[in-house]
């Protein structure tokens, strides 16, 4: 009875560690692809439904259609690696609300997004489009996005899209039509959780970036030579930014800020209300052609918009601070404000005009400070772009 038990507790022991010993096996193999979706370089397109799809480093992979990654998944891309969009309007990458995008760039290796185009001009692709679940003030909770009919908006706050750092966005802003085209970069009701930092739009049809309502921060943006706004905002738009540079170029472009509460409601709740510490606008000149630059303004700040802004430089503009309209200017030197700001060839610093198109003095708006910095350097390259930036 006794040799019968030793032996049953054998058989169990040298069971168990042969168990245990594939069971360790099977945990340092492979499982097999983390995602259904398989990229194809040649053809990179698709819907990504489920898991985790890491494009490899270094290659190049042509954009024929819209990239949308959905719920549950999440996009990886890695330094050095390049996407090419051939497609106009139909080649896009949009995230959903739930999905996730990380691009991990470095200063020696930035992602860039760019035309597949031989001969590149702003419009050749879509660009890149984020939706999220952080509030907006449109008057519902959520919202569909203007380009990829996206559901964003909500009450997520902290709400997490993922990670861009050291992106490159060239070429983009394909339009529909007059009135619908991408911009570099599209926030939709983004949340604070999503990482934004060393992030460069170049040469594009529309805005370089633009906020739609949510609460998501930057630090490290540059927009150069897009052919409408180098930055915009609206929908209740509040985050906190730090080092923003921006440059018309290319005989063509609007504002340098375009800043917005709601267009419908100027009082929308709640109000577009971000603060930018340390920012360069360089314009077309205070004389230039009022043809090719109808919206010569460095910062336009109208409908109902907040915002504080520290360290400004602003350069070759016909006017500074424009503030129009009798909500925005009510906030004029409280929680509207440019504090230590430097002039170079400013026409006029700054100009207001109330709802009922009369003019009003805003001259409260800002501070002066003859060593502002902006950017860095002033209106020069900063330091912080070396390496992984073009167009200075």
């Amino acid at each position: 009875m006794k040799k019968s038990i030793v032996k049953l507790f054998v058989i169990f022991a040298v069971t168990a560690g042969t168990l245990a010993s594939c069971s360790s096996s099977d945990e340092s193999t492979p499982s097999g692809p983390s995602s259904s979706f398989v990229a194809n370089a040649n053809d990179f397109k698709g819907v990504i439904n489920d898991g985790v799809v890491t494009l490899v480093a270094g290659a190049t992979y042509k954009l024929t259609g819209k990239i949308q990654v959905n719920s549950g998944a999440t996009l990886t891309i890695p330094a050095g690696t390049r996407i090419e969009g051939t497609g106009g309007t139909s080649a896009y990458i949009a995230v959903a609300q739930g999905g996730k995008i990380n691009i991990l760039g470095t200063a020696a290796n930035p992602v860039v997004m760019t035309s597949g185009l031989t001969t590149k001009n702003a419009g050749d692709w879509g660009g890149l489009v984020i939706c999220g679940k952080a509030p907006i003030n449109r008057g519902t909770v959520t919202a569909q996005s203007e380009v990829a009919d996206l559901t964003y908006g909500g009450t997520v706050a902290n709400d997490n899209s993922g990670v861009i750092q050291y992106l490159r966005v060239e070429y983009s802003g394909a339009a529909f039509n007059t009135e619908k085209e991408f911009n570099g970069i599209s926030f939709f009701g983004v949340g604070n959780g999503t990482v934004v930092e060393n992030v460069e739009v170049y040469h594009g049809a529309d805005d370089g970036f633009e906020f739609f309502g949510g609460t998501v921060n930057t630090s490290n943006l540059i927009s150069i030579g897009n052919e409408d706004d180098q930055f915009d905002w609206t929908e209740g738009w509040n985050g906190t930014n730090t080092n923003w540079y921006g440059k018309l170029a290319f005989g063509k472009g609007n504002r340098g800020i375009e800043a917005d509460n709601y267009e419908f409601n100027f009082d929308a709740n709640p109000v577009s209300n971000p603060t930018i510490t340390n920012l360069t606008l360089i314009g077309p000149g205070s004389s230039a052609d009022a043809t090719a630059y109808p919206e010569n303004q460095a910062l336009k700040l109208r409908r109902g918009t907040k915002g504080m802004f520290n360290n400004v430089v602003l350069k070759d503009f016909k006017v500074g601070y424009d503030v129009e309209h009798d909500q925005t200017i009510s906030f004029v030197g409280t929680t509207l404000k440019g504090t230590n700001t430097k002039f170079e060839g400013i026409g006029s610093n700054a100009k207001g005009k109330k709802t009922d198109g009369s003019a009003i003095d805003v001259a409260g708006v800002f501070t002066e400070s003859a060593t502002a910095t902006g950017a860095g350097n002033g209106t020069a390259a900063p330091s912080w772009a070396t390496g992984w930036t073009v167009g200075f």
